[in-house]
């Protein structure tokens, strides 16, 4: 399994882990529900998903040329 680790300010933190709590999940479990399509879309996570995507597009289209 890939890790991942973002950095996120204190709250959006603090937001995501009162979410996982309400809605009985671990905080990996909540960040996984909203990358996964969950019913409440986070545009901060989308946009942040969306960024490392073309990043790493960008790393392989760097890496296919040297």
């Amino acid at each position: 399994m890939a890790r991942l680790m973002l950095e996120v300010d204190e709250r959006v933190y603090a937001m995501l882990k009162e979410a996982a709590q309400v809605n009985q999940l671990t905080l990996e479990q909540e960040c996984l529900r909203r990358l996964g399509g969950g019913e409440r879309h986070s545009r901060y996570v989308q946009a942040l998903v969306a960024e490392m995507r073309a990043e790493d597009e960008q790393r392989r289209v760097d890496g296919s040329h040297g």
